[in-house]
């Protein structure tokens, strides 16, 4: 038995969903979209001095010589499952994945990893949203001061073990997120999200990473309920895809949606990616702001504080 005790960034990258992929696509093209993706994350692994500790089904857990080598593998991680060609994707859109990262002293043996900065990052994997890649201070502190500005705290929480919470990062690394990132530092609670806010009425609905999906239909089941006879019981939803919308048609008579601009299309037992901004109407081909079944939405950047919340229209 070989023991020995190394400080190595541990990174825990989880596909996003990949149980609702063999729903979609059936299992034998589910599992060959998850094997694919684990082949490219493991090779951006190599590519960056990591090693694969093990793969966990949909799952892999890697360790890296230093915070930056981690960092820099799981944005190129991310940005590699989007080139996926659609001649393996079955019809599928690409899958995103969830990533946590630490690092720290680790005890190495064999060809396992154990210590402390396996569990945080595997709680760090755990509180990632899909395209989010988590961290700690200590990877944060570790990596070369032009990473400072990717770098923004999100929350502080209790972990396992721990006598004190403790501060957790987001590594911003899409470029239209950082485009709108906070030029702040300290601990104080950030957050730079995208979403989607659906007006209907005086009630007002939003879609992001934090609820990705929202249901629209005549029953009460539904998130926005539409009562009226010509909508159905569960009419459409929308989705949120990698800080794209799309909206869902599965009624009878379709949804009518016209992006600000363009003329108005029907969307009938099929999907349409949703513009900046523009009306959804369950029922009437000629959609209005003043009609009861007419549905207002907009896309923007939120940046929020703990008391303050200000908003970068796409736009």
């Amino acid at each position: 038995m070989t023991e020995t005790t190394n400080a190595l960034a541990i990174m825990f990258a989880d596909i996003a969903q990949s149980t609702k992929l063999y729903d979609k696509i059936g299992n034998t093209a589910a599992y060959a979209l998850i094997s694919s993706c684990i082949n490219v994350m493991s090779e951006v692994c190599a590519a960056h001095s990591g090693t694969i500790v093990k793969t966990i089904g949909d799952e892999i857990m890697c360790s890296f010589p230093t915070a930056k080598d981690a960092v820099d593998a799981a944005m190129r991680m991310q940005a590699a499952l989007d080139k996926i060609p659609e001649s393996d994707l079955s019809g599928y859109y690409s899958p995103d994945i969830y990533v946590g990262i630490d690092y720290g002293p680790v005890i190495q043996e064999n060809a396992d990893v154990f210590g402390d900065a396996v569990n945080v990052a595997s709680r760090m994997v755990k509180m990632a949203k899909r395209r989010q890649i988590v961290t700690t201070r200590q990877v944060v502190d570790t990596l070369p001061p032009d990473y400072a500005e990717y770098c923004r705290c999100i929350d502080n929480v209790m972990v396992k073990g721990k006598s004190e919470e403790l501060p957790v990062y987001e590594i911003v690394w899409e470029a239209e997120k950082i485009t709108v990132a906070l030029k702040s530092s300290g601990e104080g609670k950030s957050l730079i999200r995208h979403r989607l806010k659906l007006q209907f009425g005086e009630k007002t609905f939003e879609v992001s990473d934090t609820r990705p999906t929202i249901s629209i239909g005549r029953l009460d089941h539904n998130d926005v309920v539409v009562d009226d006879n010509r909508v159905s019981r569960f009419h459409a939803r929308i989705e949120y895809r990698k800080d794209k919308y799309f909206i869902i048609d599965q009624s009878t008579n379709g949804t009518y949606v016209t992006e600000d601009g363009a003329d108005t299309v029907l969307v009938q037992r099929d999907e349409l990616h949703l513009g900046n901004s523009g009306m959804l109407d369950l029922c009437s081909e000629e959609p209005s702001r003043s009609s009861a079944t007419t549905m207002i939405y907009t896309t923007s950047y939120c940046k929020s504080l703990e008391s303050e919340t200000v908003t970068d229209s796409v736009e």
